[in-house]
């Protein structure tokens, strides 16, 4: 990636980490003791995305050497992915950020096709492993919960919602995802002259990444499903850290508990996509999340805070591994 790029992304990390600070909701005073209060529970919930990030470079460098060895080391895909993240956390609409910095550092190693397409797949993977996780913790919520009218409303549009874009997305798995959205761009009032105008110019480009895509779920199951595999068990994973933080405050909640307010606090966000760090919506669905479980609204609240601070450290982790490393390679 050229320096200015690369200088533009960071620049532009740095005044969101700025603008996230001034605009915390938490007064400074009660986040400090909010932190002494979390102990040595804090730095557990920091290093637990070490495991959790490797799971997702893993993903990616399955994506990547699905045809053969990947030409990319993998301490680079680690660097990569944390540092994508990054970008996500304090980017409207997530994918914005993140995922063009990934391409733009993976194409001096792969080509600009190989870096757009195993990007766009490992994001697909990483969106549809959401789904699957937010079906699969309906049916725990099923097994070990009873069922209001109420909550039978939500959890219903939970599984249409989910199953509906699973089968989206397992179409675009077999079909390839690029050419059907710019598809739906070109009927997109404001957006389809651009989109028009670059689907032209692209159109060989666009197909040739479209195939890619196609041939890891048709030809490449295993990768496929390895990827899908690792992407699921980080879902899982990352529940650990709500149970830590929870655990701070009782010892009455189970990991089953934890996979069912991670899993309804982040549907709950990503609804609310739009917002940087889904401010607000996190709050929210945490707070709603365990008060389903005939838990203290506080609790939710309490280990919100303890996870935005814990993306905050991890944005500026992101922002600093943007800076080193990087070696000047000339673009294929």
């Amino acid at each position: 990636m050229k320096n200015k790029l690369r200088n533009f992304f960071f620049v532009f990390g740095v005044v969101a980490v700025v603008i996230m600070v001034f605009t915390f909701d938490v007064s400074p005073q009660q986040i400090a003791t909010d932190l002494k209060r979390a102990g040595y529970y804090l730095p557990l919930v920091l290093l637990l995305w070490v495991v959790i990030y490797f799971f997702n470079a893993s993903a990616w460098h399955v994506i990547l050497s699905s045809d053969k060895k990947s030409p990319i080391p993998f301490h680079k895909l680690y660097k990569f992915t944390i540092t994508g993240f990054a970008l996500n956390y304090v980017t409207p609409g997530g994918l914005m950020g993140g995922e063009p910095y990934r391409i733009m550092e993976a194409t001096p190693y792969v080509g600009v096709d190989k870096a757009s397409s195993s990007v766009i797949l490992y994001v697909m993977m990483h969106i549809f492993s959401h789904f699957l996780f937010w079906m699969s913790s309906v049916f725990l919520f099923l097994f070990y919960y009873p069922v209001s009218k109420a909550t039978a409303i939500i959890l219903a549009f939970m599984l249409l919602f989910c199953f509906l874009f699973i089968l989206l997305f397992w179409q675009g798995y077999k079909k390839g995802f690029v050419v059907f959205l710019t598809r739906i761009g070109c009927k997109i009032p404001y957006l389809k002259k651009y989109v028009s105008h670059f689907s032209k110019k692209y159109s060989e480009n666009l197909e040739k990444i479209d195939s890619q895509i196609a041939l890891l779920h048709r030809q490449e199951k295993r990768s496929f499903y390895g990827a899908l595999f690792l992407e699921y068990t980080a879902r899982i994973i990352s529940c650990v850290e709500v149970w830590l933080i929870l655990h701070i405050l009782t010892h009455q909640v189970s990991f089953f508990d934890c996979i069912l307010i991670v899993s309804f606090s982040s549907f709950f966000a990503n609804l609310l996509f739009f917002l940087p760090m889904q401010v607000g919506g996190r709050e929210g669905g945490f707070a709603l999340a365990v008060h389903g479980l005939s838990l203290s609204g506080a609790y939710g609240v309490y280990t919100a805070l303890i996870t935005r601070v814990r993306e905050l450290v991890w944005i500026v982790i992101g922002l600093i591994l943007m800076r080193i490393g990087n070696i000047k390679k000339n673009t294929k």
